[in-house]
């Protein structure tokens, strides 16, 4: 798994790679906290296209920057879901915090 960051007038675009499991989630979780909390963006979107995988782990990774980023007003999108992920996002609820966009 691995991450590519960018961030541009106020957005901070996450690429997402490979499985997104626990291992990967710490990773992505350190990087990604140092990231938003030096550019404090108003909108975070998380790009799946390139996601193979993903657990309870990747839930807890959006959870828990959706709590970060909501701090300061912002919000979240996801994009390039696959039809697995868009699944797993409904039954954990998670689309109340986390906009899709297909």
């Amino acid at each position: 798994m691995s991450v590519e960051l960018n961030c541009k007038d106020g957005c901070l675009t996450a690429k997402l790679s490979g499985e997104l499991d626990h291992h990967a989630a710490a990773e992505i979780r350190v990087k990604l906290d140092g990231e938003l909390e030096r550019t404090t963006p108003a909108l975070l979107i998380f790009d799946f296209g390139k996601v193979s995988f993903m657990d309870s782990s990747g839930i807890g990774l959006i959870l828990g920057r959706a709590r970060l980023i909501s701090s300061w007003g912002g919000k979240i999108i996801a994009v390039n879901t696959s039809d697995r992920i868009r699944k797993i996002i409904t039954l954990s609820g998670l689309g109340s915090v986390i906009r899709q966009q297909l």
